[in-house]
């Protein structure tokens, strides 16, 4: 069964900042280290429209196609199916079990900084993953980008 989770994390730095951070390839897989050890990294483009991968250091993970790009406000993401040793499956019973699946990237621009909230979906047997490892996630995403602003400063 599908769920969808909501996690919202306050940054002291601007939104075009905390935008390219989350969306940069080294930055990218700096901030999603907290899901796979030595991080995760992306194949393919931001575009709305594009077809993106997300893959753990082994090259298992998922495949999707960027569904919404408003740069610096909104990111969505439809998650189309899994890539396991190489192969795509977007067919099977367990893939379509779940898919279509979204996660969306709100920026808001505020007085401290930016505020970003994240909406996904997820099945309840990963609810629990993903609320333990998504804050570690948001928490290495602002490190990210309120270290770059206090260089910036310096």
């Amino acid at each position: 069964m599908k769920k969808t989770l909501s996690f919202t994390v306050s940054i002291a730095a601007p939104r075009q900042l905390v935008w390219e951070t989350m969306l940069g390839p080294d930055s990218y897989k700096a901030w999603t280290s907290a899901f796979a050890e030595g991080g995760s990294y992306f194949v393919g483009s931001w575009d709305e429209g594009s077809k993106i991968q997300f893959l753990a250091p082994g090259g298992d993970g998922m495949t999707a196609v960027i569904a919404k790009n408003k740069p610096y406000e909104f990111l969505s993401i439809r998650m189309l199916g899994e890539i396991s040793k190489g192969v795509e499956d977007t067919t099977s019973e367990k893939v379509k079990a779940w898919a279509p699946a979204y996660e969306n990237y709100t920026f808001a621009e505020v007085a401290a900084g930016t505020t970003v909230t994240v909406s996904l979906d997820t099945l309840t047997e990963y609810e629990q993953y993903m609320l333990d490892d998504y804050p570690k996630a948001l928490g290495l995403l602002k490190e990210l980008c309120e270290q770059a602003t206090k260089a910036a400063r310096a």
